[in-house]
């Protein structure tokens, strides 16, 4: 009997870096906790990083996912002009105009969160946009930049113009969409989103009475403002991303296989 060899399959994690295994778990994790905290649309909305030693690939997860069905090995890898590096379909729509376009023009991000949530919406339709109304709020002070929306990100001509309205910010209210939160890694990207959307619920919730309410000080904003900008993006998040890992770890273990 002629003997039949065995090929093993070669899993992502034995095939990739530790440090993109590394960024693979913790953007799988983003993926489970945003899901946990209430920031759902069906298969849309995407978070991606860029690979850490690739400066043109990123990961982004597969289109027909859920962010609470995202693993890290399922994670897509692509080049910034959105070909693919796995057998799938080249990138292209909201991935390839918003995510492969802001890391290839700004190299000094690396991971790029788009949502639309109820709370970002409303306030990204908003004549006035994000009040300072919380103390939420006073970290995004002269941080945010607006983009005004142009239709569906299906078209690569979209792309330059949100890239121009972001400028040389990392955080962006999409008008009349949602938002758009840029980091430097993926914890920061994550605690940054995390408290946007705070800062939004808080001034839906404040409005939502109609009567009166107070905004803080254009002083203590700029106060404010400084103490969170000295942050070291090294530990951006440190504190509350040990816990996020430990709740994303209760939910649901499998996100880091």
């Amino acid at each position: 009997m002629a003997l039949q060899s065995v090929v093993r399959k070669i899993s992502v994690r034995e095939s990739v870096s530790e440090a993109e295994w590394k960024v693979r778990v913790e953007l799988a994790a983003c993926h489970r906790l945003t899901a946990h905290f209430g920031v759902n649309d069906l298969t849309y909305n995407h978070l991606s990083a860029r690979v850490p030693g690739e400066p043109r690939h990123l990961l982004i997860k597969p289109r027909t996912l859920m962010f609470e069905e995202v693993t890290a090995s399922a994670l897509e890898k692509y080049d910034v002009d959105g070909n693919p590096c796995q057998d799938t379909a080249p990138l292209k729509g909201g991935p390839l105009v918003i995510h492969a376009g802001i890391l290839k023009a700004r190299p000094d991000l690396n991971a790029v969160f788009h949502t639309h949530t109820p709370a970002n919406m409303g306030v990204a339709s908003q004549k006035h946009g994000l009040l300072m109304i919380n103390q939420h709020a006073v970290s995004f002070y002269k941080r945010l930049a607006y983009h005004d929306f142009g239709g569906y990100e299906f078209n690569m001509d979209q792309r330059e113009p949100l890239i121009r309205s972001l400028g040389d910010k990392r955080v962006a209210l999409l008008r009349n969409h949602g938002s758009l939160v840029c980091g430097r890694n993926v914890v920061e990207a994550f605690i940054e989103h995390h408290f946007l959307e705070m800062a939004c619920r808080g001034q839906i919730a404040a409005l939502t009475g109609g009567g009166e309410y107070t905004l803080i000080s254009e002083q203590v904003c700029e106060f404010g403002a400084k103490q969170i900008e000295r942050t070291d993006p090294a530990q951006a998040g440190e504190k509350d991303w040990e816990s996020c890992m430990r709740l994303a770890m209760r939910l649901d273990p499998a996100f880091c296989e």
